[in-house]
């Protein structure tokens, strides 16, 4: 590719001086605006033929036949002069000639790069492959020179027509190492060439954000450049009068000017655009012709000129075209191959066009003098940079679309089936609908009053199921006091004593009956059903009422509920014992907690559900610990919560403790954070940031899920960015220290003379929970840059690299590379490179990994890991029997851990025998 490029350039830098010394002999420099618009219209007419081929033919043959079309003209223009035929006509279509194939033969080539590399070797090699055309522009220099001086501009000529043609082996070359056997994804692209349905490139360009602001930044480019030149040569001109030393001058500074930018390409392209990205790099430029302008503003002298004219001249070759051809990578293909080709040729003609009207308006019409040119180039830059910064949204948004396009479709376009949510709609469900149907309709208007519904509830009083009837009572409560109050009574009698309970609390709070007459009637109740439900709404009402209490004997009525289950010889009804465990909750009534203990470790699960509820109700502190163990077990896992809910954000004291103690097991923490997030203060906020500092990594990335949740939710709250970003940056710490602890695990275990020893299955049992901590941190790394970035975005690029789809990936980590700012890109991308994307994806990953001597990161772990870990590292120090580890143990057996205390203990008496 750098050879490709090489022959190119130093082909156009033999034809152009020559074509343009013979244009400029025969017809003088006033000619040369007319020039640039003839250029503009040929220009714009070969645009659209060229699009035409684009869309038939592959760019292979287009290219082929490009570049033998324009090695026959440069041998017809041989004979031209041979035979001495030549004049003002064909001067002036070899001078356009000479400019289409500068745009055309090099738009080729950076459309095949564009096929050949992806996005993050592009990034890596287009400094290196463009050196080769600014090698070519100092080569082509200096071979024509020669070539002129030993012989004849017609051998040059000839030279360059021969040279061309040594390009197209090169490019076929090229096609089929990289395009048929390794870049089958673009060839599967390369189908889709006719997708536009034949739209000319001005329609694909005008569709596309990313791509009219990149035709317009490529024009406005040009036209500066072509304003900077015309004052770099009036000036010159005027300054130096003798034409010998004029051309010297010229000669000079434009080798000088090729060199500078050979020198930029080849030291400091790549390093700016890893550290800054596409769009700031492209900043570069315009800045710099700005910064200039303003100098000359200030000092109207040669030497800011030639200044100005330097920073053109070796930027735009190296840092800027670099970031131009990247700017352009996240565009599909097939719409790639037309625009670029129409942004190359027409777009940058047609400037240089429109430059060469400007020329003639402001010099010879308004006879200005040239000074005012830089103040046009001012605003022009101007525009330039705020274009650029539009053109960074669109790119970003280009990255998305691309990522988006390469996964799977199920994954992406996978949506729910939305009903229809309208009062009609409601109506039929509630009164046509299946069991589940009307649940899930009375939960969604549960918030509401929804008076048009008020029949269709009440009659929900008559459905034949339970759950049903439940919750049409609940729903009761939104409309005027005391409605359906008559069918909700004769509920009463049913034996259920979810329905009873519902059924009596309704009562007691909605009819017009006072507690009083309520108590009387119902507490005594022959049926177990009613008097058991009317003893919890008695403990209910009396938890903050001790009057209420005494009067009706609350105490002793539970004393004697609690004796007659336990005397009852009969079968224990759980319902009841269940409607206990919950009357024993509200009354607040310490001395009957013990039942509550007791029947949390009842062998039936309905009865233990029931007795966590409880717990949770009592919000006494002793139960905390106990209602954490129920975490682990998914059957309890969602009452559990709820119950730890209840006490509400001074809990949150008693998890970080428990987390320092390392008393909260594994299968439980993961559940900590999100009752944190449900408390919904700044005070969660606070709470959640300390857990980002835990040692266990499942605790960190379960607060990192539950502080996106607060902060999509909840707009009152304030979320420090600069503390996300330090938990970034610590946490890819631990994900750099684990992957050195594991290379240097497996480092060890290579010298193992024998495979199937005990050490070396306490090693790799060791790397089986590490390798299980890394995951869950990378995981955790992009829950934190959702929270310092957008969700969205980063929610996409994860998608992309996780994909299966190589493009995918490519594109999300380039994605990353350019939204991540400097300090964190450092950090994460090297990470993401070496674990996430293949290796030969991204060719000589920066993460250098380190082996540590075993008791380094024994030491290391112990340190700072959390119990899994601890354990699996004390196995190991027992196997390997080295007495070296006793202090490391010794440490480890006051842990506030039991069972990493008793294991200390139990290795520390083994290590001591040895």
């Amino acid at each position: 590719m750098q050879l490709y490029i090489f022959l190119v350039i130093t082909v156009l830098l033999i034809v152009k001086p020559t074509v343009n010394a013979l244009f400029l002999s025969r017809l003088g420099a006033d000619s040369l605006p007319y020039g640039y618009i003839i250029v503009a219209i040929v220009a714009v007419i070969t645009t659209y033929y060229y699009n035409k081929a684009a869309i038939r033919f592959a760019l292979v043959q287009v290219t082929t036949i490009t570049l033998i079309f324009f090695s026959l003209s440069f041998i017809a223009l041989c004979a031209i002069l041979n035979f001495g035929v030549l004049n003002k006509y064909i001067l002036y279509a070899y001078y356009v000639g000479v400019s289409l194939f500068a745009v055309i033969a090099t738009s080729q080539f950076w459309i095949l790069a564009n096929i050949v590399f992806n996005s993050r070797e592009a990034k890596r090699l287009f400094g290196f492959i463009g050196a080769g055309a600014i090698a070519g522009g100092v080569f082509g220099g200096y071979l024509t020179s020669i070539i002129v001086s030993a012989f004849n501009n017609v051998t040059a000529i000839l030279v360059a027509a021969i040279l061309i043609l040594c390009c197209i082996p090169i490019m076929h070359k090229i096609w089929s190492l990289r395009i048929k056997k390794l870049n089958t994804y673009v060839r599967k692209q390369r189908k889709y060439t006719d997708s536009n349905g034949g739209e000319s490139a001005l329609k694909i360009i005008s569709k596309s954000k990313h791509l009219t602001y990149l035709a317009i930044i490529t024009g406005l480019g040009v036209v500066v450049a072509k304003l900077v030149d015309f004052q770099f040569s009036d000036f010159a001109n005027k300054a130096i009068l003798d034409p010998d030393k004029l051309a010297s001058f010229f000669g000079f500074w434009f080798s000088t000017f090729n060199v500078l930018a050979l020198i930029l390409q080849l030291f400091l392209t790549n390093k700016l655009l890893s550290k800054l990205g596409v769009s700031t790099t492209l900043l570069i430029l315009p800045l710099g012709i700005a910064i200039g302008s303003l100098l000359f503003i200030t000092f109207p002298e040669l030497w800011v000129l030639i200044i100005i004219k330097g920073i053109d001249g070796s930027f735009k070759q190296s840092v800027n075209k670099a970031a131009v051809e990247l700017s352009i990578m996240p565009i599909p293909f097939h719409i790639k191959n037309q625009a670029k080709s129409f942004i190359d040729v027409a777009v940058d003609s047609i400037a240089t066009g429109l430059a060469g009207l400007m020329l003639i308006f402001l010099i010879r019409k308004l006879d200005l003098d040239t000074t005012y040119i830089t103040v046009i180039i001012l605003l022009f830059t101007f525009a330039w940079i705020v274009l650029i910064y539009k053109l960074r949204e669109a790119y970003f948004n280009s990255f998305r679309i691309n990522i988006q396009r390469n996964l799977t479709t199920e994954a992406l376009n996978k949506k729910e089936s939305r009903k229809e949510n309208t009062i009609s709609y409601s109506r039929r469900i509630l009164r046509t609908g299946s069991e589940d149907a009307i649940l899930n309709m009375l939960d969604q208007i549960s918030q509401y009053k929804i008076n048009a519904l008020k029949p269709e509830i009440i009659a929900l009083l008559d459905f034949p199921s339970i759950l049903v009837k439940i919750e049409a009572i609940k729903q009761l409560y939104a409309y005027d006091k005391g409605t359906a109050i008559n069918k909700v009574k004769s509920l009463i009698i049913s034996e259920d004593d979810e329905l009873v309970y519902t059924a009596l609390e309704y009562i007691l709070e909605h009819s017009y009956l006072n507690k009083n007459e309520f108590f009387n009637q119902y507490l005594d109740h022959e049926s177990r059903y009613i008097s058991g439900a009317a003893l919890l709404c008695l403990a209910k009402e009396a938890s903050d009422n001790k009057r209420l209490s005494e009067a009706y004997n609350l105490e002793k009525r539970i004393a004697d509920k609690v004796k007659s289950l336990h005397d009852d010889n009969d079968v224990e009804r759980k319902e009841e014992i269940a409607k206990l465990l919950i009357t024993i909750a509200y009354s607040g009534l310490r001395q009957y907690y013990p039942f509550i203990n007791l029947n949390l470790n009842h062998k039936k699960s309905y009865i233990v559900k029931h007795a966590i509820k409880a717990a949770g109700i009592t919000v006494d502190e002793s139960y905390i610990e106990v209602l954490i163990r129920f975490l682990k077990t998914k059957t309890y896992r969602n009452i559990a919560i709820k119950s730890l809910k209840r006490y509400g954000s001074e809990i949150t004291k008693t998890f970080i403790k428990l987390d320092r103690k390392e008393e909260l097991g594994v299968d439980a923490k993961r559940y900590i954070p999100k009752i944190v997030q449900s408390y919904n203060t700044q005070g969660a906020v606070k709470v959640l940031i300390r857990l980002l500092k835990s040692k266990d990594v499942i605790i960190r990335f379960e607060s990192a899920k539950s502080l996106i949740k607060l902060k999509s939710k909840s707009e009152h709250l304030y979320f420090n960015k600069r503390l996300f970003n330090n938990a970034i940056i610590n946490e890819s710490k631990y994900v750099k220290d684990t992957l050195d602890i594991i290379a240097s695990i497996q480092y060890l275990s290579k010298g193992d003379i024998e495979v199937d020893t005990p050490i070396s299955a306490a090693r790799e049992s060791l790397i089986g929970v590490l390798e299980e901590q890394l995951e869950t941190s990378l995981q955790c790394i992009f829950k934190l840059l959702s929270l310092v970035y957008e969700e969205a975005d980063i929610n996409v690029s994860y998608s992309g690299l996780i994909s299966e789809v190589k493009e995918a990936r490519i594109n999300a980590l380039e994605f990353l590379d350019n939204l991540l700012q400097s300090q964190l890109k450092s950090r994460v991308l090297p990470l993401v490179e070496y674990y996430i994307v293949d290796e030969s994806e991204v060719n000589n990953s920066r993460l250098k990994l380190n082996i540590i001597p075993e008791s380094a990161y024994i030491k290391l772990l112990i340190r700072k890991r959390g119990k899994r870990i601890k354990l699996e590292l004390l196995k190991l120090i027992e196997i390997l029997k080295n007495k070296s580890y006793i202090p490391t143990v010794a440490s480890l057996t006051k842990h506030q851990n039991k069972d990493i205390r008793f294991t200390a203990i139990e290795t520390l008496k083994e290590l001591k025998k040895l």
